[in-house]
């Protein structure tokens, strides 16, 4: 089914597939794969190569453009762009604790095996022989979009013309355990340039800290605020101009009233705005997943805390923030993880995960590959990156300290001209 659209300057192009849920069952179950095809207005009735774009996540849907600016803006110069909502997100059969309902625990968790980045390889690769006649196209991938692109150079690079990826290179091999050491130490770096830069910050939290616990405070979604919570959204002063969002929601979090001090509703709205763990529970559900290989997660960044005890906060130590790690308390807090907690359980303790890399094949790649790395990065550790970088043939990148993760969103249209460069083999502009 397609449908037709006109945005600004782009003609957009809708298209659903029907794919199996698990490949090894084609006959079986089967989902609904949503993705967006663009082309700039001037090109629309020319034959030109398609460029994928894998979202970051997991569990979100690709962007939906509102203009021809950014990255899009300089890909639709010579590219025709499918914005693919990965499985599970989007309008892609989207997962919720709704749509999973009428499955029991144990089902759930594995309904929720087949959501991983080697079925959205094999759901691109579907898509690519339905929508192209076979032939090769290219593809960028953002944060865990990287670590799609590296799932489809490891399983299917026949596919592939050319690769580009940005902040999203993954290890591949190292646990999840490595991976939540080495972010822990990331965050408590973001932590200490935040409240180096927000004087006041600390004390804002630190007294929002202590009302909350005093007091009930509930949010516009329904749940009790907590200190846990609060950490949580550390999940964005990793990005550019995320730290500043954050400093101006919580200098506003509590205000005088004839009847005393309370928390401002603007706040109890805009909390959860920052966090989307009740609006797409397949990032909570799954995230720990992406980094095993033939091993459990056993929850793994929760574990990894107990090696920084400075993040367990208490009345009289400093605030700080967390990161992108996801916790057990988080399916009992969050209204819309809840149901799932079993769930989740079971997905944790998950030992026959498949493995998602092979580095001898990937020291053939035969694929061109250009990627930006940045050096700031609190999300995907830099000398991982660089660890992958030595382990897979053809793949060039540039490492700069220019942007954070979201650098990509910032200054799209310059940093995927580079990656360009970069593939081409061209002199760096």
């Amino acid at each position: 089914m397609t449908t037709n659209l006109t945005l600004a300057g782009i003609v957009a192009q809708k298209h659903t597939f029907i794919l199996p849920l698990d490949y090894s069952k084609p006959e079986g179950e089967t989902i609904n794969v949503f993705a967006r095809e663009l082309v700039s207005a001037e090109n629309q009735h020319k034959n030109l190569p398609f460029l994928v774009y894998f979202q970051g996540g997991p569990g979100f849907g690709a962007v939906r453009p509102a203009a021809n600016d950014g990255w899009i803006k300089r890909a639709l110069q010579e590219f025709r762009v499918l914005l693919l909502d990965q499985r599970g997100t989007g309008l892609s059969s989207p997962i919720s604790a709704a749509s999973l309902s009428h499955l029991n625990a144990a089902q759930q968790a594995q309904y929720l095996s087949h959501f991983r980045a080697d079925n959205i390889i094999n759901d691109a690769e579907a898509i690519r022989r339905q929508l192209t006649d076979n032939q090769t196209w290219s593809i960028l991938g953002q944060s865990f979009g990287g670590f799609c692109v590296l799932k489809y150079l490891n399983d299917a690079p026949e596919g592939l013309k050319e690769a580009y990826i940005t902040g999203g290179i993954p290890s591949l091999t190292r646990t999840a355990d490595d991976v939540y050491h080495a972010t822990y130490q990331r965050v408590l770096a973001k932590n200490a340039d935040f409240f180096k830069r927000f004087s006041d910050a600390q004390a804002l939290l630190n007294t929002l800290a202590q009302y909350i616990t005093d007091h009930e405070v509930t949010l516009a979604t329904g749940e009790r605020l907590t200190v846990e919570m609060l950490q949580l959204l550390g999940v964005n002063i990793g990005m550019e101009h995320g730290p500043e969002s954050i400093y101006y929601l919580i200098e506003q979090a509590l205000i005088t009233t004839a009847n005393g001090t309370i928390v401002n509703p603007l706040f109890l709205t805009q909390f959860s705005q920052y966090l989307d763990y009740n609006t797409n529970p397949l990032f909570a559900l799954l995230h720990e997943s992406i980094y095993c290989q033939q091993n459990a997660s056993n929850w793994s960044a929760h574990r990894v805390r107990q090696h920084y005890p400075e993040f367990n906060y208490s009345a009289g130590k400093p605030f700080l923030f967390t990161g992108e790690m996801i916790y057990p308390w988080m399916f009992e807090q969050f209204a819309n993880l809840i149901p799932l907690k079993t769930a989740a359980n079971a997905i944790a303790q998950k030992q026959d995960w498949p493995a998602l890399y092979q580095p001898k094949k990937l020291t053939n790649n035969k694929v061109p590959v250009a990627a930006a790395i940045y050096s700031e990065d609190m999300y995907v550790e830099m000398r991982y990156s660089l660890e992958t970088v030595a382990q897979v043939a053809n793949l060039n990148y540039w490492l700069t300290s220019e942007y954070e993760h979201n650098g990509i969103r910032m200054d799209g249209e310059r940093i995927f001209d580079k990656l360009i460069a970069i593939n081409r083999g061209s002199q760096l502009r």
